[in-house]
């Protein structure tokens, strides 16, 4: 049994969500998925991201994958999930069912659509930490939903709130990581959100790596966390790259189909890859697995 008591360290995958033919979660597939990331040194499973494409997934199927995961992942690893919503009613609503499917820790993600100023999101992830008595980590990205939690916003969090105990950093600022140390001290646990800085973070003292090309390549990433190594930080580059643009869920579901562990099935607005973006995506992953 992995020791729970720091949640917030190591490889943690951002799962995706994998659909069967009709476009249904695909259980079976899930329960495997998740396992099989663990047997190859992952720490824990975050779920509903926006890996997991949550922002197509009712609350019902929300529920379905956090209580899938949990008895997928028994006492090996913690299960984190993904708290996003349109509302802060809702996140409110979702932070209490991930404490019932048995998570251990939640996601905090700003709310969809609406970008609010420090006072508003303050707000809502307030309420959201305050649903539950779980140990939660901020969501930072800044590049993908505008709000940027700065160092010292995270300190006034931090101060109200004691179940906030780490932070997903991924402005792809390396600095961020020195700047939130300086405010924050040892309270706070700092996790890298970007596939293709992982080395850089860690050299400015990351504790995990929230990732997403781990969902194709377990193991590289846990050596690749644990080693730094140059030469396979040069190997995984292109492949981690494609965590950091709009279509890296299709990108990401490619990879696992190309290494047989998923499919490339995404749901609208989404649409798979086609044509030369598709042929160069599969090009770029091929070269990746003939070295």
């Amino acid at each position: 049994m992995t020791n729970m008591s720091n949640i917030w360290s190591g490889v943690l995958p951002a799962i995706t969500t994998p659909f069967d033919e009709d476009l249904d979660i695909d259980r079976a597939f899930l329960t495997r998925h998740c396992q099989w990331l663990i047997d190859n040194g992952c720490s824990g499973i975050v779920a509903l991201g926006s890996l997991g494409e949550g922002a197509t997934l009712s609350l019902n199927e929300k529920h379905d994958i956090l209580r899938t995961t949990v008895i997928a992942v028994g006492s090996r690893v913690p299960v984190i999930a993904g708290v996003s919503a349109l509302s802060t009613h809702e996140a409110i609503e979702l932070a209490k069912i991930a404490e019932e499917a048995g998570c251990q820790g939640l996601m905090v993600l700003p709310p969809y659509v609406y970008i609010g100023d420090w006072r508003e999101m303050k707000a809502h992830v307030s309420a959201v930490l305050e649903a539950t008595p779980l140990s939660a980590i901020l969501y930072n990205n800044p590049v993908a939903y505008t709000t940027d939690f700065l160092p010292h916003q995270v300190a006034e969090l931090l101060a109200e709130h004691p179940n906030l105990n780490a932070i997903k950093e991924s402005s792809a600022d390396v600095r961020r990581v020195a700047a939130l140390r300086a405010v924050a001290g040892d309270r706070l646990h700092i996790l890298c959100g970007v596939d293709d800085l992982i080395v850089e973070a860690l050299a400015m003292g990351a504790e995990g790596w929230i990732a997403g090309l781990v969902n194709a390549f377990p193991k590289e990433s846990v050596e690749l966390f644990e080693t730094r190594d140059w030469k396979l930080y040069q190997w995984f580059l292109p492949l981690l790259r494609m965590d950091t643009v709009p279509k890296f869920v299709q990108l990401i579901k490619l990879a696992q189909q190309e290494v047989g562990m998923g499919n490339e099935r995404v749901r609208a607005p989404r649409l798979p890859l086609v044509g030369s973006e598709r042929e160069g995506s599969l090009a770029i992953i091929r070269a990746a697995l003939r070295r």
